[in-house]
């Protein structure tokens, strides 16, 4: 069965009060929109048409972005918001002449699970009916459409909640809005939807019964679970959306092998990857397109957003890293910022209150606590001491450090850019370096140290005395 999919996500959103467009607020990192769009093409979506309107121009560039090197993905505009059937229509030229079916989808429905999706596309297939749809049952409905069944318990149509009886409210089945329908009989139908209804708007709902009266009626999967079907409108649904897809994430990748120490408290995104036996403590951020390889352990409230780990790494505590790539067999932290553009190869260590930016540590080389290295290349086996600076930047433009393979680098150094120290080379500590240090030397520029003998006991005596002179 070829398959195409229309999402609509032209609404306003104004219950959720923001300037953003309701369908760009992400859920686990991903916009709203994007998860229906995700959906459509694992179930393997020839083509998916996103139906756009408020906000477009926020709207589109931030999908295109996602899917511009997916040619699948296309999208379309809705004219005046007159109801779901006006909103599909918009997507019309991309199924009018398609041969198959099409999927029609929610831009603010980011839970709907892979299996609800997957299993009526097979529903789809083995009834033969130009239309299927998803219900669930609800004790406390609220103002969902109630599904009106015939003496054989097929659809017969959807009642609105406005427009419903007393007897047709008290019914429990409702609709979801998941449909899947056959190109062909959308293609047609959508002419005869009208808007004499109390909301005065063209209602897709109206499929079903216009299958009915064809003598085909549609077929329903009921889903065992509402709650992951309803839509975001507020900022509460989007609470309860984003802590349904966490557990979901999490669910996901303790059956790949991950430990979770305490599984509430750890934010994934979408895109993260984790190896097995990770282990992870509570309070980690693991966001954007972030990896983590196998055996490696991450300490509580670390923060990380796209950012490559390799294997049996240790982050300790309170380990922030944004756009940087860490080596295998390296140790982390605690309380360690790692800017973007910093690359630590194996081994490396870097400890405590260090921050880097623009860095790349090779092999074995360490800095272990209160520097800044930023602008650098610091060469294997390298040890920069405490207290350390790599001066970067002139006020203008930002200048390079070389440190080379075994230097070492004296606690409470500057070393002011453009500078190099070469392999092998020593630099005493509270130096402040502005030139070139050679290889296998040692750089000193501190004032020589002068003792006063008798000193202190003299100023205590003054103290003692202050009417006294001086000597």
């Amino acid at each position: 069965m070829r398959l195409m999919a229309v999402v609509l996500a032209a609404g306003a959103g104004t219950r959720m009060k923001s300037d953003l467009p309701k369908v760009l607020h992400p859920v686990a990192g991903l916009p709203m929109a994007c998860w229906a769009v995700e959906r459509a093409l694992a179930s393997g979506a020839d083509r998916v048409a996103v139906v756009l309107k408020h906000g477009r121009e926020l709207v589109e560039p931030a999908l295109a972005s996602r899917y511009a090197d997916n040619p699948r993905v296309v999208f379309c505009t809705q004219g005046p918001l007159d109801g779901t059937a006006g909103a599909v229509l918009a997507a019309r030229e991309h199924f009018h002449d398609f041969a198959g079916s099409v999927a029609i989808l929610y831009g603010d429905v980011p839970n709907l699970p892979q299996e609800v999706l997957d299993g009526l596309i097979r529903l789809h297939a083995d009834a033969g009916c130009p239309m299927t749809l998803v219900t669930a049952h609800d004790p406390s409905p609220n103002r969902y459409g109630r599904i009106v069944r015939d003496a054989d318990g097929r659809p017969l149509r959807i009642v609105e909640f406005a427009d419903a009886s007393a007897e047709e409210r008290a019914l429990q089945e409702v609709n979801v809005g998941l449909y899947l329908v056959e190109a062909a009989f959308l293609d047609r139908a959508l002419d005869r939807i009208d808007d004499s209804n109390e909301q005065q708007e063209f209602y897709l709902t109206d499929l079903v019964a216009i299958a009915a009266a064809e003598g085909t009626p549609a077929a329903a999967l009921v889903a065992p679970d509402i709650a992951p079907l309803h839509g975001v409108n507020r900022r509460s649904e989007l609470a309860r959306a984003e802590a349904w897809a966490q557990a979901r994430l999490r669910e996901r990748w303790m059956d790949e092998g991950v430990t979770f120490l305490a599984p509430d408290s750890v934010r994934l995104e979408v895109d993260v990857q984790l190896s097995r036996d990770v282990e992870i403590a509570g309070g980690v951020s693991l966001l954007g397109r972030t990896r983590v390889g196998s055996g490696t352990r991450i300490e509580p409230g670390c923060h990380l957003r796209d950012t490559t780990v390799g294997d049996a790494v240790t982050l300790r505590a309170g380990v922030y890293a944004e756009e940087t790539a860490i080596g295998d067999h390296c140790a982390i932290g605690p309380w360690v910022h790692l800017r973007p553009g910093t690359q630590l190869e194996e081994g490396v260590r870097i400890g405590n209150f260090v921050e880097t930016k623009q860095a790349v540590f090779g092999p074995g080389a360490k800095a272990s606590h209160l520097s800044y290295i930023g602008d650098a290349d610091v060469g294997a086996g390298a040890n920069v001491g405490a207290g350390t600076i790599t001066c970067n930047y002139d006020g203008q433009r930002k200048h390079r450090t070389v440190i080379g393979r075994g230097a070492f680098i004296g606690s409470d150094t500057q070393l002011v850019a453009p500078v190099t120290v070469g392999d092998g080379a020593y630099v005493g500590a509270g130096t402040t370096v502005t030139e070139d240090v050679p290889e296998g030397a040692l750089a000193l520029s501190r004032c020589r140290q002068r003792n006063i003998d008798g000193w202190a006991e003299r100023k205590r005596e003054r103290a003692d005395n202050p009417d006294e002179p001086s000597s």
